[in-house]
């Protein structure tokens, strides 16, 4: 029987009572069994806290003292990370029960697949889903000003982005890295830069495993769904 990858999702919160439980509730229903899952919250003021502490019991929760940023917290929530994959998770994203069993399964088609990532749909803050969802992101590009977007952002999804196809990266929101992707694009001891505060970060990381020869991979079928607060 093949060995099953071992994933770590890491979810980084700020004030995110509103999202975390059906966050977490969908992970937690994933039929991908062998995950451990690894939340920071960044000094919460809203009840953060109280909600995570019921899912102490199947989660790693970690509190700092101040918010100290996403990306600073998503370095601390990957340096506890015991997985050979690393799903980056927003706390406003819930994902289809075979998600991260979609990713990791196309991720091993080719052993310079660093980062994989599927099909996100916008959602509600009220967690509604239209019949004809907009697409969220399919994967990141860079236009002719340099500016990073998301692929078929804010278009209505009518069945299209079904091919599995190399992108430039993917947007941290749910984003799958390998874990030697990981290691070798880090800079003194860094996979997102810190100095991305919130924002960005994620375009940063995928100029980096570009120029070190790794791919990203897009895989249609993983789905999931987002509430966006700040377009890029």
């Amino acid at each position: 029987m093949a060995q099953i990858d071992f994933v770590s999702v890491t979810i980084v919160t700020y004030n995110s009572g509103h999202f975390i439980r059906r966050c977490l509730e969908s992970v937690l229903e994933q039929d991908h069994r062998r995950l451990e899952i690894i939340v920071i919250d960044n000094a919460s003021t809203d009840g953060t806290s109280d909600i995570l502490e019921q899912f102490e019991d199947r989660c790693r929760i970690y509190y700092n003292q101040e918010n100290i940023g996403f990306a600073a917290a998503q370095n601390q929530a990957i340096a506890r990370a015991r997985g050979d994959w690393i799903l980056s998770l927003n706390p406003d994203v819930l994902l289809h029960p075979d998600f991260i069993r979609q990713l990791v399964r196309a991720g091993r088609f080719d052993e310079r697949i660093g980062t994989v990532c599927g099909k996100l749909l916008a959602m509600s803050a009220h967690f509604e889903i239209p019949d004809k969802p907009l697409v969220d992101s399919t994967g990141i590009y860079f236009n002719p000003m340099l500016r990073h977007l998301d692929r078929g952002s804010q278009e209505i999804d009518n069945g299209h982005y079904l091919q599995y196809e190399y992108v430039f990266g993917a947007t941290a929101a749910a984003a799958l890295y390998r874990r030697a992707m990981i290691d070798d694009v880090s800079v003194d001891g860094e996979f997102f830069d810190s100095d991305f505060f919130v924002y960005r970060e994620d375009a940063d990381v995928a100029w980096r495993a570009q120029l070190m020869g790794w791919n990203c991979l897009y895989v249609p079928y993983a789905r999931g769904f987002h509430v966006r607060k700040v377009l890029p």
